[in-house]
């Protein structure tokens, strides 16, 4: 059973629902289904010192399918064409100025902790949904696995915070809202842009398709920039 790719599959798939569950009782942004999961599924790899090789058997074969499930991005992009239209400069310079902030601080902290250059490429993609941030990580050297934690954390924090900061900086267009929700925190901030309105949330998950699509071809150029002058 352990060397069947179901293994791997079934065990994601238990601890997914066991997470959503929990989320869905309580709403706390902090017990992220995600997160959750990956929790459980750790505690049982060790607790019964299952080799990591027999789960990704089957997680190997859930990762395969992150990249046909991005596709699915482009659906709130056509659901919300019109607003788009009538927003289309203010959309789009706030989510790429969002994910130029979000490369810059990533590598500015990096230099100033001295991190590793691996950990850096790693940690870049940090505000953009999962299949996304893999594939863009995986492009620039850096470690998948480490991309996804910082993901969810990103998530849950912005979710936490995003209330209170556009408490305090008294924001209060739900387009420009659900753009900032969207852009910093991706999947998991749109959960709470949705509980905010439902404005909020459609721009939130729009932001969610455009932050990914112009992280892909700023990433790499950042990047560049950043290490011919040595930063």
């Amino acid at each position: 059973m352990l060397n069947h790719h179901f293994f791997g599959i079934i065990i994601s798939l238990i601890t997914f629902n066991i997470g959503l569950f929990i989320y869905k009782k309580t709403k706390l942004p902090i017990l992220n289904p995600i997160l959750i999961s990956i929790l459980l599924i750790v505690g049982i790899l060790l607790n019964f010192e299952i080799p990591l090789e027999s789960y990704d058997k089957g997680g190997r074969l859930i990762s395969f399918f992150l990249g046909p499930a991005t596709v699915v991005l482009a659906i709130p992009m056509y659901k919300q064409l019109p607003v788009l239209k009538k927003h289309i400069k203010a959309i789009l310079i706030g989510i790429s100025g969002g994910v130029i902030t979000s490369i810059s601080v990533v590598i500015a902290l990096a230099k100033a902790f001295e991190l590793d250059h691996t950990l850096k490429l790693s940690l870049i993609p940090k505000s953009i949904t999962t299949p996304i941030g893999i594939a863009i990580s995986e492009s620039l050297g850096g470690i998948s696995s480490i991309a996804v934690i910082a993901i969810i954390i990103t998530g849950i924090l912005g979710a936490i915070m995003a209330p209170f900061i556009c408490k305090i900086f008294k924001i209060h267009h739900s387009v420009a809202k659900g753009i900032a929700i969207g852009t910093s925190s991706h999947a998991v901030g749109t959960s709470k842009a949705l509980e905010m309105g439902e404005t909020e949330g459609a721009m939130s998950s729009l932001s969610i398709a455009l932050a990914g699509v112009i992280t892909v071809f700023l990433a790499p150029l950042f990047v560049r920039i950043f290490s011919y002058f040595n930063l």
